[in-house]
């Protein structure tokens, strides 16, 4: 049984702490939370005649269980309707702004003061984004833009809320004007100096490069060069699939072929260990009559795979261990947007809240682990895993983690095939079917990976199976486990992680104090 934490004691505790263990505590969180599984988000534009109000976006946003959100300024209704809500909000500073905040340090303090301080903890404030492909965009402001990151950086230093807040700035694929192949590509010299200080900046400071990707402006201006099921994420034939001639991985989709771009124009400024963000990609279901490639079905084909391809949690070639983050553009068809047709529409909902086309972003009843279309996620055994560290894994799922093993026992339905990498898959999918809703996930120490393919065979059912009955089952969760494997008592890490969004809070609370 779980031991009841009184929390007035464990408040008071907490109060004797030191400042530096309570922003450990905050930098632990934000690892932990960094290191957890693939998420899609949404984009949430305001350029549209009808706009919702914040209470009903945020409504249709818990109805289809969207949990991170990106904002392109910091609206103050928005951010007081996000409170008291488990939803991960990414705040915006406008084009507009970033002069002024860049050559001013006192009005990055007044901007974070006014738009984040001022709503944290309440509302789950989790990065800044400045500006929106400044360099592309607005060039005129590219000079100082270090200089705002910098600037907003250190006003969130002042108010101890650089361990919850990160800060980047979206780039566009204009910034690389060779993508492919993608182990060739750079970014433009005429940017190197400014995107070197940017480099520079996100790995000093733990942050993520944000990229807007777009395979459909990537289908539509490459003259037939790559076919369309390519930017579909649809599978291609052997003689139609797209190499790198250089490092010869070959590349599913644009999608992947585009991250790798940037993962690789970063490592020719040697900067290698910065993950990528995708803050913008979507496909349009409508446009005018020369914009064939724009129609709500291939819209509809795009955003299912796009989702079924990010929750894999898997990474582009050349990071497979590196999930992809990603935002879809846009919650809402902005009608008021100038430009092509298409412009009006990239939103997956109308204002009054119907869908566009069918996609389904909720996720199942039961047990189960859906994704965001609707899919059921499995858990189970990298098949290059090391099988000492298999077996680790499947000592702790089957120990600490109070995974179900009894199926893989001698004589139950799924001990055959007696191999290290099957029973493994069972375990580790059993613990993350009933663990996944409070905190745990598919890692174990890197040996695991979540496919939307049911492993189930002949009278063995895995655990979130819609065959699952008799063997692993669907079951509520019978205890707290970590997110990925520890040593000594698993729920003795920081009470467990269960408590971790309490503890962010509380921490962060009394730092302010």
């Amino acid at each position: 049984m779980t031991q009841v934490l009184n929390l007035s004691v464990f408040k008071g505790v907490m109060m004797l702490l030191p400042r530096w263990f309570l922003e450990a505590i905050l930098l632990l969180i934000s690892a932990l939370a960094f290191t957890n599984a693939a998420f899609i988000g949404v984009n949430i534009g305001t350029d549209l005649t009808n706009m919702p109000s914040p209470s009903d976006i945020v409504s249709l946003l818990k109805s289809h269980q969207i949990t991170h959100v990106r904002l392109y300024d910091a609206n103050s209704h928005m951010l007081k309707a996000f409170a008291n809500t488990t939803i991960q909000v990414t705040v915006g500073v406008t084009n507009q702004e970033i002069l002024k905040i860049g050559r001013f340090p006192s009005s990055a303090a007044s901007w974070i003061n006014k738009n984040v301080a001022a709503y944290v903890p309440s509302t789950n404030i989790t990065a800044i984004a400045v500006g929106s492909e400044v360099l592309t965009q607005s060039p005129h402001v590219a000079p100082i833009l270090a200089s705002a990151l910098n600037n907003i950086h250190k006003a969130l230093v002042a108010t101890n809320l650089n361990f919850q807040v990160k800060v980047s700035t979206p780039m566009s694929m204009d910034v690389m004007p060779k993508p492919f192949p993608p182990s060739t590509s750079t970014f433009s010299p005429s940017w190197n100096t400014t995107v070197h200080q940017i480099l520079q900046f996100l790995d000093n400071t733990g942050s993520f490069f944000m990229l807007n990707a777009y395979p459909y402006y990537g289908y539509t201006t490459a003259n037939g060069i790559f076919p369309l099921d390519y930017a579909l994420f649809k599978g291609l034939s052997p003689v139609k699939q797209i190499v790198d001639p250089n490092t010869l991985l070959h590349y599913d989709s644009m999608f992947d072929a585009m991250v790798d771009a940037a993962y690789y124009s970063m490592v020719a400024l040697n900067f290698s260990k910065i993950p990528v963000v995708v803050t913008e990609t979507g496909w349009p279901s409508s446009g005018g009559s020369d914009e064939t490639a724009a129609t709500v079905s291939n819209a509809e084909t795009f955003n299912s795979n796009l989702i079924k391809r990010v929750l894999n949690n898997s990474g582009p070639p050349s990071r497979p261990d590196t999930p992809i983050n990603t935002y879809v553009y846009e919650l809402y068809n902005e009608d008021k947007r100038s430009g092509p047709e298409s412009e009006k529409n990239w939103g997956m909902f109308y204002p009054n809240g119907t869908s566009v086309y069918p996609l389904g972003l909720s996720g199942g009843g039961g047990g189960g682990s859906e994704a965001l279309n609707g899919t059921t996620l499995f858990c189970v055994a990298k098949t290059d895993a090391d099988d000492d560290k298999l077996e680790d894994g499947l000592n702790w799922a089957c120990g600490q983690g109070r995974a179900n093993c009894g199926p893989i026992q001698p004589g139950q339905a799924c001990y055959l095939p007696n191999d290290i990498k099957s029973h493994a898959s069972f375990a580790y999918n059993d613990y993350y079917q009933k663990m996944k809703g409070v905190g745990g996930t598919c890692d174990f120490d890197g040996t695991a990976i979540t496919t939307p393919r049911d492993p189930s065979y002949r009278t063995c059912a895995y655990t979130g199976s819609l065959n699952a009955n008799g063997t692993g089952g669907n079951f509520p969760p019978t205890a707290l486990g970590p997110a990925s494997q520890v040593g000594g008592n698993a729920n003795a890490l920081i009470i467990s992680i269960y408590h971790l969004p309490f503890l962010a809070t509380l921490a962060l609370t009394l730092l302010l104090l």
